[in-house]
């Protein structure tokens, strides 16, 4: 039924193609923009409801739930973007990811709407390749009916949200970021659904996409559906979905939402609210199965399309090939990483001593598994308070410990991940009906952790030591993890060949560290090659006068060693810069002056 046929229930029938359970038919003269939808007269119960089109490609603007006709004939300009996709995109590459929802990333200044696709194409091109960002990733665009669930209760997997546009719109907004080089992860939700009447809930009077046990159909977390991934027509309509948006929005991956509650029958569940499988285990089989099919085919018939786990427990092998019983996804975000690293900034400094292990236990596992390092939307929102507003201690020391955590998250193998607003050090929580703070700009203090966070986006992608081997445990070794006294670390990363070491140190106090002395592992000069405490980002100026030499004196187990001055609450990163011999004392203040204006201005 639809806007041509005045919404009659009865005058164009469907009718089923013998046994297979599809229904079918043919109505003159539809074209797009046209409203349906579809009236189920179930055999069973009597059930009787109108149904939203699970396969459209749009649908109207909620509240209202039609399903639209669309044309997804685009004109792609990406050319270039596509054909070197899957090198941008390997292991070795620098992967920094800029978390964005889109209704509330900005807001228009002519009034109390959405800005739309085209509107946000430029904006958002523009600010990340300001920004130094590698890839923006989008909570979730399919319609949902609900926008307070950030996208999360899906009801159509193939229409992006009309809120904000057209799907030719939003083909226009892949197509704009591409062309500007910025590549774009879509957040996909295959392990649930809300039970909306219109949606996929008891679709035709039965649970056609959910089990009919609540204890396997019912999520109690989100009080919404769990799809039945044993049924062919669940796995065709799930895997469909993936392959739509990457070949019709030439998606570059898909961030795959709650993989734990999809791998676990017991998932948030007490003992006897769940059944168990064939085998008397919690593991969820069809989910499995349905996951390993998922990343094969992607990685098959599209090779470099990034498929990304949000799994939070310690399900083995979640980034490993399906051949040798992994999953098959390329990364899976570090949750332990966040939760422990969170937890220890929020301490105070003067306790942090007690709490060294938060920092140093993440290298047992670190290459466990592919890792992307998430500082996400969820760290900031129901009551967390924003990333700035999280930090101890007085307004200097919040934008400090803000600052280094965000050099720290940099420094440590693993792809990165930011939400919006932690790049300028928002104060308030994120909330979803209102834009970003941006005005805060005009703060020296907020401009300068946004200064900072660009200088590290590049830094990160100009030296393949801070990311060619973030999956490779030879790229990352320890100077010294043992001085919780002092609440410092120091540590080297390695690139893929043996003259480019990193090496990084951080202070975690607000007491400098004047002449701390740490193992060098090459001779000669250390250019200082970014710091956190540094004028132009909100600090109090002090370093390394541009380089430090090192010294034939053995400390940490190596030969050579530098003397650093340690800044408060801060990082610094020094690059070994191969020189045989010291300059002479009357050059030393012109090589280090020089040096120092080469650290500022990049």
């Amino acid at each position: 039924m639809g806007e041509w046929n005045g919404w009659d229930k009865g005058s164009h029938p469907l009718r089923p193609r013998g046994r297979s359970g599809i229904w079918e038919g043919f109505v003159a003269g539809v074209g797009a923009g046209s409203v349906y939808k579809y009236h189920v007269a179930s055999r069973y119960r009597g059930y009787r409801a109108d149904k939203a089109d699970p396969f459209a490609f749009a649908a109207e603007v909620p509240p209202r739930t039609g399903s639209v006709v669309a044309q997804l004939d685009f004109e792609w300009g990406d050319a270039e973007w596509m054909k070197g996709r899957r090198e941008r995109q390997r292991h070795s590459a620098p992967i920094s990811v800029y978390e964005v929802h889109l209704g509330s990333w900005r807001r228009p200044w002519d009034g109390d709407r959405f800005l739309t696709y085209r509107e946000i194409a430029p904006q958002l091109a523009a600010y990340a390749r300001e920004m130094g960002y590698t890839h923006v990733e989008l909570l979730p665009v399919m319609e949902h009916p609900f926008y307070a669930s950030w996208g999360y209760q899906v009801t159509g997997y193939f229409a992006p949200t009309a809120r904000y546009g057209t799907p030719s719109d939003f083909q226009y907004l892949v197509d704009h970021l591409h062309r500007e080089g910025i590549g774009v992860l879509l957040d996909w939700v295959p392990s649930h659904f809300p039970s909306d009447e219109h949606g996929l809930g008891f679709f035709d009077g039965t649970h056609l996409y959910e089990h009919a046990d609540p204890r396997q159909g019912f999520h109690p977390d989100w009080k919404s559906a769990i799809f039945n991934y044993g049924r062919a027509e669940v796995r065709s309509l799930l895997l469909s979905s993936a392959e739509f948006w990457i070949e019709k929005y030439h998606a570059d991956g898909l961030r795959v939402d709650a993989v734990a509650s999809m791998l676990h029958w017991s998932y948030s569940r007490k003992e006897g609210e769940w059944v168990a499988n064939i085998y008397g285990g919690s593991e969820n089989l069809e989910a499995i199965s349905l996951l390993r099919q998922l990343n094969d085919y992607i990685h098959e018939t599209h090779p470099g399309v990034l498929t990304i786990a949000e799994e939070s427990t310690a399900w083995p092998m979640v980034s490993r090939p399906t051949r040798i019983g992994g999953l098959g996804f390329d990364m899976k975000w570090d949750m332990g990483w966040m939760n422990d690293t969170l937890k220890y900034f929020q301490r105070d400094s003067i306790h942090r001593k007690y709490h060294h292990t938060e920092l140093t236990f993440r290298p047992m596992y670190a290459y466990s598994e592919n890792f992307l390092l998430p500082l996400s939307h969820d760290e900031v929102v129901h009551m967390k308070g924003s990333l700035l507003s999280r930090m101890p201690g007085d307004d200097w020391k919040k934008f400090a410990n803000l600052r280094l955590l965000l050099a720290y998250q940099c420094a440590v193998p693993g792809k990165k991940l930011l939400f919006m607003g932690g790049e300028f050090g928002q104060w308030a929580e994120w909330n979803h009906d209102t834009a970003l703070q941006w005005p805060l700009l005009d703060s020296p203090a907020h401009a300068g952790v946004k200064r900072l966070v660009a200088d590290l986006n590049r830094l990160y992608a100009a030296e393949s030591a801070l990311h060619a081997r973030d999956f490779d445990p030879s790229g990352f070794e320890w100077i010294d993890c043992n001085d919780w006294e002092d609440s410092t670390l120091t540590l080297a990363r390695r690139g893929t060949t043996p003259e480019e070491i990193v090496l990084v140190a951080l202070n975690f106090t607000p007491v400098p560290r004047h002449g701390y002395r740490v193992g060098a592992p090459a001779p000669g000069l250390w250019r200082e090659i970014a710091n956190t405490d540094a004028k132009e980002y909100g600090g109090s100026g002090m370093g390394n006068l541009g380089g430090v030499h090192a010294e034939e004196f053995a400390t940490h187990g190596r030969p050579w060693s530098l003397s650093l001055t340690l800044p408060p609450l801060a990082a610094v990163f020094l690059k070994a810069t191969p020189h045989p011999d010291p300059p002479p004392e009357g050059d030393r203040e012109e090589l280090t002056a020089h040096d120092s204006q080469l650290t500022t201005s990049s």
